[in-house]
């Protein structure tokens, strides 16, 4: 007899791939599957799909079929007797073979990784700015010194587990109108594992791991920000078994400062000027995190004034070189109470500037190309 055409029954190409030739089996099944068309003509072609499917994805089967001959021709393995041979391989497309059918899983290791960890610490604008070292205590789990993460007592090991044979799973076999149908479950005596520790460690009780208070030292770098975390890898937890440790994560907190407020690496400040020395010009001490900064005041300054100190603010992450600005807001205040001799000097003053029936002008804040006062400092904050 000629080879059969397993291609074409499955309606795929000659090069298609593995994935291409199992989604055409799943389709198929499910149109012809006894259960969905029980007619004799579907029959007939469910064992052909499935022998087809059985054939093609086997790569040693394959090989033969491109080479012109025929697997299943000589009486071997094929396509079932009857219309529910093919059961395992239905499964096995459509679950990937995790039903069973004799599939098996390796067992489950008992070391695996550690969780991670977080730290929340609190600092101040000037710690977060320059950088910082911090000594941190943690109550973190970690490897047992006593059995060096084995989890056994001293001159024990595991022992295989009596009840999945060291497999990890048990299997339970049922009837339905499919045929007999393979489920696997982790073994509930190892949870998995496939042995079992009867001799415990006395001070992990078989964990491979203890709890432990300890310090671990943080390097906080140059121009973090509130909200960043540190991580600190294989600082964490240790895993189950003496696994490897997971990593612990720094939260930078950072306190409010007294004077300043942060927007990204630029500091934000205000300083209240007498209506006075707005008007003549002064010079103040004004006290930055780098120390003490004489600034002028130009005469003529005005409410809403802002002056920007270069490379004055926070430096910038990972960059090396570079910092941020410091901006100035002046506030010029004017005095709400006066005595009976400023009010006269006053009154002289405005009468000496043409003053006494000021010419008040009005305009929409919107658009003053100056900008008003509010309009500058909410830019100035954004």
């Amino acid at each position: 007899m000629p080879p059969r055409d397993y291609y074409g029954i499955l309606g795929v190409r000659q090069n298609a791939s593995a994935d291409e030739i199992k989604k055409a089996y799943r389709r198929l099944a499910r149109e012809l599957h006894p259960d969905v068309n029980p007619s004799e003509e579907a029959q007939e072609r469910f064992k052909d799909v499935t022998a087809a499917y059985e054939v093609l994805s086997d790569p040693q089967k394959r090989q033969i079929v491109d080479l012109g001959g025929d697997p299943l021709q000589s009486g071997g393995a094929g396509a079932a007797a009857g219309p529910f041979g093919g059961f395992a391989d239905i499964m096995d497309a459509f679950f990937g073979g995790a039903t069973g059918m004799g599939a098996t899983r390796s067992p489950r290791s008992r070391v695996r990784p550690g969780a991670d960890a977080l730290i929340r610490i609190e600092l101040d604008l000037a710690d977060t700015a320059f950088g910082t070292t911090r000594d941190l205590t943690l109550d973190t789990a970690i490897r047992c010194a006593t059995c060096d993460g084995a989890g056994t007592a001293a001159g024990t090991h595991p022992e295989t587990c009596r009840t999945c044979g060291g497999r990890g799973e048990v299997q339970s076999v049922q009837r339905s109108f499919l045929g007999q149908l393979v489920t696997a479950r982790p073994c509930p005596d190892c949870g998995g594992v496939g042995s079992k520790i009867r001799n415990p460690c006395p001070d992990c009780g078989g964990d491979g791991r203890v709890r432990a208070r300890r310090t671990v030292t943080v390097k906080v770098p140059a121009g973090v920000e509130d909200g960043m975390r540190l991580r600190l890898s294989g600082e964490g937890e240790v895993g189950p078994g003496g696994g490897p440790a997971g990593d612990l994560y720094v939260e930078i907190r950072e306190r409010e400062h007294p004077a300043f407020t942060r927007d990204g690496d630029d500091l934000h400040c205000r300083v209240e000027l007498p209506m006075t020395a707005a008007a003549l010009g002064t010079e103040v001490t004004l006290e930055t995190l780098d120390g003490e900064e004489r600034l002028v005041i130009r005469p003529g300054t005005q409410a809403g004034s802002v002056a920007t100190l270069r490379g004055r603010g926070v430096p910038h992450l990972n960059r090396g070189v570079g910092r941020g600005d410091l901006h100035v807001h002046y506030d010029v205040v004017t005095p709400s109470k006066l005595d009976e001799e400023q009010e006269r000097l006053l009154r002289e003053l405005a009468r000496v500037r043409g003053e006494q029936t000021p010419q008040i002008t009005v305009s929409n804040a919107s658009s003053d190309n100056g900008q008003g006062l509010f309009s500058r400092l909410r830019d100035a904050f954004k």
